[in-house]
């Protein structure tokens, strides 16, 4: 607990921040020192400002020793442990007192600004010229304070600030902040508040998706009153709400449907009712607040039909959430989508009992109000379902009749912001079904982080209104309207890696029409690289045991690109394998917690490949570059087979699979899939057949030699009819 700083005539207090007046380079906050009887304890919310001069290490070492001192001295023959406590905070507190051991950022010998930014973010670089003159610790790579205390002035010490800052103009209401931006520098985090205020009331947006096959004609028929009934339902809790309708059925091929030609137009015929044609997805009305449109609509449905027991439902979702100018889905509504169903959908990859393998694109594919691709592309993956209804803000309602309820309900997991409620009855009222399955998703935020980038791990925890603490994606549940729900975001950057051209995130509760932008800025090179003033002393210049000298084929110069040439295994290849520094035409490689880089050009290490009976690349290889690099005598992913192992692979012929696959650890792997055998020796389609069949033709011969009839039974065996030896 942060220790509270007193005010009033009990105690005495010393101000670090009054001391030389309001010029004193200490700049701290409420940074006090409070005295009572022999107990000294430190209050300061921010302890030094290390971008301040030099000498405020001077102040606060010698007003600590001063109340130390006074405060004590009467007491330290009866009571010598406080003095001695005092000791050892001053060993801490005092910059200089006692043994510093090195920082890893000392250990890890960076030879460049940028490298010492990679080891951790406590790290600074000073870029002071005479920095090291005259002393014995040459790194310009240590901890900040570290490095101050060894005489570099603070305006000269490269280490960029983790921070997280929100612009003035905010426009959002219901996300705030919507936009931030957070600068990150390798081994950091930083973490923010994001808050979200669901509204009392909202502009609603229902579109009913029904399946109109036979089963399902009753529900269809009650849907007449539902609009009406909805809309009054509504009113308490929404100021504004437009219905709309679509209808389907399954795709229009067979295994789904009956294509005998009297039944293809009316899949009832069988029944003497008149049904309308099976269809993928028709789009019958865009939403409307004209209640009697909706009624018009719903009168004049018919009903259809197929054969099969799942329908064709999340072909129709989909083209309903990404159709949004067609269903006429407005922006600051909350948009809802009923589907009422009887039976389960059709899911990714069904579709191929039809000849159907083109996958689906997610893209609207309306044309005159009816989907036109669903008999040549395939039924969507729900992950592919999830993304169209995270991106678009659609909340799925599933109305389902019967025991196919729990189906969907098991389904809900993998579909953020969709409920399924359960029709009990062919009297159900659908209105307050369609009521209460709103008010639970009104009543439920969650966040989901979309776009998430590359180095950059994202952890969200919910402050719910109740006290508790959930991750993000399981959010908070029984929010009330207004209510403020806050999520702690926090960002961290292992490590540099590759930049990209997208440097953003966006972060988005399920269901809301609003985000929030999260623009990253990763720190991980130093301001002195990028001026020729400094470029120098953004790299050591302790001297290296053996100089490199910049000459290649012959050419000799200092010019920078001949250096950093002698830095790459290949020219297309990165700066010392892209882990390490080039420095003076030698690559310096980076540590690394998990091993050792090592290798001219930081190629190989020791840990990054497989291991084989506990050993990297079984111990008869190198890694590089991730893979196994494989001493003579020795071949395999993790070099485990001796090369002697090929004499199994070989047939009389001297041929290596029978030039038909490969030899991997002394067992042939048929390159061609219509060869056979051990050795790949059986391929009667193969080009060289016939040859081979010519050559075997001796076989059938009588008479023939001794070692041609040895010849016979280890190459021609599979391909003789019958083979007669004379005694």
């Amino acid at each position: 607990m942060r220790p509270r700083c007193p005010s009033g005539s009990a105690a005495s207090y010393l101000r670090l921040g009054g001391v030389g007046g309001t010029s004193s380079p200490c700049r701290l906050r409420r940074g006090l020192y409070r005295v009572r009887d022999t107990e000294t304890s430190f209050c300061a919310e921010s302890v030094l400002d290390l971008r301040g001069k030099q000498n405020c290490i001077m102040w606060i070492s010698l007003l600590a020793f001063l109340t130390v001192g006074l405060l004590s001295l009467q007491k330290c023959q009866r009571h010598p442990g406080p003095v001695l406590g005092m000791s050892r905070l001053l060993a801490v507190i005092v910059p200089g007192s006692g043994q510093r051991s090195d920082s890893r950022c000392v250990i890890s010998n960076a030879a460049t600004c940028t490298a010492c930014l990679a080891v951790g973010p406590e790290c600074g670089w000073c870029v002071e010229e005479d920095f090291m003159a005259g002393t014995k610790l040459k790194q310009r790579c240590d901890i900040v304070l570290h490095l101050i205390q060894r005489g570099c002035k603070a305006d000269f010490i490269e280490s960029p600030k983790v921070d997280v800052t929100v612009p003035s103009n905010e426009a959002n209401i219901q996300v705030i902040p919507g936009e931030a931006s957070v600068h990150l520098r390798p081994g950091s985090e930083a973490s923010f508040m994001l808050k979200v205020r669901p509204l009392e009331k909202y502009p609603v947006d229902l579109y009913y998706l029904v399946d109109v096959s036979a089963s399902m004609h009753r529900h269809i028929e009650r849907l007449n009153s539902v609009g009406f009934e909805l809309s009054q339902k509504m009113e308490n809790i929404s100021i504004d709400l437009q219905l709309g309708f679509g209808s389907y059925v399954d795709k229009t091929v067979s295994p789904y449907i009956s294509i005998h030609p009297k039944r293809i137009h009316n899949q009832c015929s069988d029944y003497e009712l008149d049904c309308m044609p099976p269809h993928g997805f028709i789009h019958v009305l865009s939403l409307t607040d004209k209640i009697s449109e909706f009624r018009s609509v719903i009168n004049k449905q018919k009903i259809s039909g197929n054969i099969d027991t799942p329908e064709g439902g999340f072909d129709a979702v989909l083209q309903a959430v990404v159709c949004q100018s067609h269903i006429g889905w407005r922006k600051e509504a909350k948009r809802l989508l009923l589907m009422m169903t009887d039976q389960t959908s059709h899911l990714a990859l069904d579709s191929k009992l039809a000849g159907i393998v083109i996958p689906n694109d997610g893209k609207c594919h309306l044309k005159e109000n009816m989907y036109i691709k669903a008999n040549s592309m395939e039924y969507p993956s729900l992950g592919q379902l999830s993304e169209k209804l995270v991106d678009n803000n659609i909340n799925v309602i599933f109305a389902v009749q019967g025991s196919q309820y729990h189906w969907y309900k098991d389904l809900l997991p993998l579909l953020p912001g969709t409920v399924a409620k359960q029709i009990e009855s062919e009297t159900a009222n659908l209105g307050d079904l369609v009521v209460e399955a709103y008010k639970k998703l009104l009543s439920e935020v969650k966040i989901q982080v979309d776009n998430t980038l590359k180095d950059i791990h994202v952890k969200v925890t919910a402050i719910c209104p109740d006290g508790s603490r959930k991750m993000g994606s399981e959010g908070c549940k029984n929010v009330k309207s207004s209510t403020e729900v806050f999520f702690n975001i926090s960002i961290a950057m292992k490590e540099c890696g590759t930049i990209g051209r997208r440097n953003h995130m966006t972060i988005k509760p399920l269901g809301f029409n609003e985000s929030s932008r999260i623009n990253i800025h990763k720190r991980c090179a130093c301001q002195c690289e990028d001026s020729a003033k400094h470029k120098k002393i953004c790299i050591n210049e302790t001297p290296h045991e053996d100089e490199v000298s910049p000459c290649k084929d012959g050419i000799c110069g200092s010019s920078e690109k001949l250096s950093s040439e002698q830095c790459k295994k290949q020219q297309d290849h990165h700066l010392c394998s892209g882990q390490g520094e080039c420095v003076h035409g030698k690559c310096i490689c980076y540590e690394n917690k998990y091993g050792t880089i090592y290798g001219k050009y930081c190629e190989k290490d020791d840990f990054s490949c497989p291991y084989y009976l506990g050993n990297l690349c079984a111990g008869n290889g190198e890694c590089e570059a991730g893979k196994c690099k494989c001493f003579r005598g020795w071949e395999g992913d993790r070099c485990q087979c001796a090369l002697s192992l090929q004499k199994h692979c070989m047939n009389p012929n001297g041929q290596i699979c029978s030039e038909r696959g490969t030899c991997v650890c002394g067992k042939c792997k048929c390159a061609d899939p219509n060869s056979l055998g051990r050795l790949c020796e059986f391929c009667p389609s193969c080009r060289k057949v016939c040859s081979d069949m010519h050559n075997c033709e001796s076989c059938r011969h009588f008479n023939s030699s001794h070692n041609t009839l040895g010849q016979c039974k280890t190459t021609c065996n599979y391909r003789m009819h019958y083979l007669e030896i004379s005694g």
